[in-house]
Formats: structure tokens, C-alpha cells, sequence
């Protein structure tokens, strides 16, 4: 069998005698989950109309263009081919196998910033996610491929939310934007759930297994902010909610936000919102606030 995967050095060679592979036909977003074998190649000599994305959950494979260049790609990897890109993808040489998550997809407007991929070669982007990130990708594909297949009234809109999602966890990894450090946002997660629990610098480092300089670097870094500050932020954000949405006291609150002094909640919360819990809310007094 020719093609790509086994041309790896040579990626134009037999090409000439090669029929196009199999067209699919997409409304908005079609997905799935394959785990081939070594003699796995795809050969679109025109591409699709629609975007493709491919990330690799195990194995390897690489991405061929029409002048011979190939993006490699393993586990990890996300590659993005552009419509009308020549779409000549396989099974790496040396690798027993590649397993990828695929999605063919129309994309809606607004996901076109989050599309502006860097490309090793024209048409053809690639991003790396490693860690948690990587694993979130995974599962969101899975989701999306899942729901499409599914006889759900809404299975379309839950396989292009989910796509959305992927496509959202791609864009932290991608630098030419706002890249985010897969071990910041293990920690972001981390206060997300404990926000009742101590929540010092030192701890959130042992999360990651850095040191409380190297974190808060990277905090200062990805967030402009130290982690002391974002851990007060998310309490504070967080109790306004509570003011807003419940009729819990002021020390219940402040309890489940992480403060066990209620005064000196009331003076952190006062220079955050700019009065005290009591006034913020009672601030309309015509309005219970309370969903």
C-alpha cells in the first residue's frame, strides 16, 4: 500500500496512482474515534469543504502537502486542516498504530479567532496539549462524537457544543494567543472546588508539585495576578452570588467561602465591592434578588 505512511521520507512518491478517499458528507460537525493499525493512510487530493481536526490520542501519524513537506504528530498533538487542503494524513513508519479523535465541522463565526492555528505547513495547523489539558480535549471529542451519533431532539447542537469545548481547551495551548500553563489551570480547578478550604500558596504548589516562587510566577505570568489574590477574587466573587441569590447570614457565607472571621470578611468584601455585605445586599430593597 502506498501513500504517506509508508513514504514518510518521500511523501510525494505514489501519489500519481492514488484515488481519493472517502468524501464525507457534513451538515455542521461529524466525528469519531479510530485506532488503527500501520497500513492506516487517507488520501483527499482536493480535501473538503469542511475543517478537520485530528488529535492524537495514542500512537503516531503524520500530515503530508502537496510539495512534500509532513507534520508529525503524537500524543498530544492537534492538527487542523483548513478546507480545500489536500488531506493526505497516515500511520506513522515505526509506529504499530495511531488512535485519533477526528471531527469534520462547519464552524460557526464566532469560532473563527480560535481556528488562527499555527501552521508547520500552509493549511495545515497544529497545536500540543499536554497533561490535563490533553485529557479534556479527549473527552470532549468523545462527547462530541458520542452525541452526534445519538438520537437525542438536540444531538447536533450537543456534538457542536462539545466541539466548541475542545476547540476552547485547544486555543490555552495556542501561542499565538494567550497561552495558559497546563499546571495554572490545574490550580484554577483546585480553588474552584476548595474554595471553603485553606488555600495558601504552599498548597496550591504541592497540587503541581512546584515550588511557591515558581508558582507564583507562573500566576503573575499567565494571570497578571499572584494566586493570593485570584484565591481572594473567587471567594469574593463568590459571595456576592451568595448575597445575591440566597438568604444565608453573612458568617454562613463567609464560612463557605473560606473566611472563618466574619469581620474580616465584611472589610475584604467592603473594599471589593464598595460597602459592606449587609448594604451590598440590601442595595434594592424592592427586589428579594433570590432566583
Amino acid at each position: 500500500m502506498g501513500g504517506l505512511a509508508h513514504n514518510m521520507e518521500d511523501p510525494g512518491a505514489g501519489r500519481a496512482g492514488r484515488a481519493n478517499g472517502f468524501v464525507p458528507v457534513v451538515t455542521r460537525v461529524l466525528g469519531g474515534h479510530l485506532d488503527e493499525g500501520p497500513e492506516y493512510a487517507t488520501f483527499r487530493r482536493r480535501g473538503t469543504t469542511d475543517w478537520l481536526l485530528i488529535h492524537t490520542v495514542s500512537g503516531a501519524g503524520g500530515f503530508g502537502d502537496a510539495d512534500g513537506g509532513v507534520v508529525r504528530a503524537g500524543p498530544g498533538d492537534a492538527v487542523l486542516l483548513r478546507p480545500r487542503v489536500l488531506h493526505d494524513y497516515a500511520t506513522a513508519p515505526g509506529s504499530t498504530g495511531w488512535e485519533i479523535l477526528f471531527s469534520h465541522f462547519h464552524p460557526r463565526p464566532e469560532w473563527m479567532p480560535l481556528l488562527a492555528w499555527p501552521q508547520p505547513l500552509p493549511g495545515i495547523g497544529r497545536i500540543t496539549a499536554d497533561g490535563e489539558v490533553h485529557r479534556r480535549i479527549v473527552a470532549a471529542l468523545h462527547r462530541s462524537a458520542r452525541a452526534g451519533r445519538g438520537a437525542l431532539a438536540r444531538a447536533e447542537l450537543f456534538a457542536v457544543n462539545a466541539l466548541e469545548e475542545a476547540l476552547l481547551w485547544c486555543d490555552t495551548q495556542n501561542h499565538l494567543g494567550a497561552r495558559t500553563d497546563e499546571r495554572v489551570l490545574r490550580v484554577l480547578d483546585h480553588v474552584d472546588a476548595h474554595l471553603a478550604e485553606p488555600l495558601d500558596v504552599a498548597r496550591l504548589a504541592e497540587v503541581v508539585h512546584l515550588s511557591t516562587s515558581r508558582l507564583t510566577r507562573l500566576f503573575r505570568e499567565h494571570l497578571g495576578t499572584s494566586p493570593q489574590r485570584y484565591v481572594e477574587q473567587q471567594r469574593l466573587i463568590r459571595a456576592k452570588q451568595l448575597l445575591d441569590l440566597t438568604d444565608r447570614p453573612v458568617g454562613v457565607i463567609a464560612r463557605e467561602v473560606g473566611w472563618e472571621d466574619p469581620l474580616y470578611f465584611s472589610q475584604r468584601f467592603a473594599r471589593f465591592a464598595g460597602q459592606s455585605p449587609t448594604a451590598y445586599r440590601n442595595r434594592d430593597q424592592g427586589e428579594t434578588g433570590f432566583a
